[in-house]
C-alpha cells in the first residue's frame, strides 16, 4: 500500500515540476519567436569616407534581413518609376527584404537622408529609393566603376557596403 501512494506522489511531483518549468518556459519562447519572426526596421542610413574606401553603413532595429546589391544603369524610384537625380555615371542599387522604414501603424521610422550629395573618393550620393510591401531601396552614385564588399554587423544590427578606392591619406 505504500508503494502505490509513493509511485503517486512522485508522479504528481513531476508533473507539478514539468508544469511549472512550461509556465516559465512559454512566455520566453513566445517572444522570442515574435521577435524573430517580426520585420525588421530600417532606422538610418550613414555614410563615411576613410584612407582606402567609402562606407554606406544602414542601421536596423531587430535583425538584418537578407540584403542584395545590384549593379544598376540608372536609380529609379520604387513604384514610380521615376529616375533619382543623383549624379553619377555608375550606381548600386541595395535592397533590404523583408524589411520596412515605417511601424505598423504606417509612422515613418527612417531617421536617415532621403535623397543627398555626398562628395567623397568614390561615393557621390545616396537615397532612400523605395520603402513598400516589406522591401527597403536605397541608390548609391559614383563618378567610376565602384569595386565593393558588402557584410552584416550585429549588436547593434547594420548592413555595410565598402566601396575600395586609392589610399587618400
Amino acid at each position: 500500500m505504500n508503494r502505490p501512494r509513493r509511485r503517486q506522489a512522485t508522479a504528481l511531483g513531476v508533473g507539478a515540476l514539468l508544469a511549472a518549468t512550461l509556465a516559465f518556459a512559454a512566455p520566453a519562447s513566445a517572444s522570442a519567436r515574435t521577435t524573430a519572426t517580426a520585420t525588421p526596421l530600417v532606422v538610418n542610413a550613414r555614410w563615411g569616407g576613410h584612407c582606402t574606401y567609402d562606407r554606406v553603413v544602414v542601421d536596423l532595429q531587430g535583425y538584418v534581413p537578407e540584403v542584395t546589391v545590384t549593379p544598376v544603369t540608372e536609380l529609379v524610384y520604387d513604384g514610380s518609376g521615376k529616375p533619382v537625380p543623383l549624379a553619377g555615371r555608375y550606381f548600386l542599387e541595395i535592397r533590404l527584404h523583408p524589411a520596412a522604414g515605417h511601424d505598423d501603424a504606417g509612422n515613418n521610422v527612417y531617421q536617415g537622408p532621403k535623397l543627398l550629395k555626398i562628395n567623397l573618393p568614390k561615393l557621390k550620393g545616396i537615397a532612400l529609393t523605395g520603402d513598400y510591401e516589406g522591401y527597403v531601396t536605397f541608390g548609391a552614385a559614383f563618378d567610376t566603376k565602384p569595386a565593393y564588399t558588402s557584410f552584416k554587423l550585429h549588436a547593434p544590427e547594420r548592413f555595410v557596403l565598402d566601396v575600395a578606392h586609392p589610399n587618400v591619406c
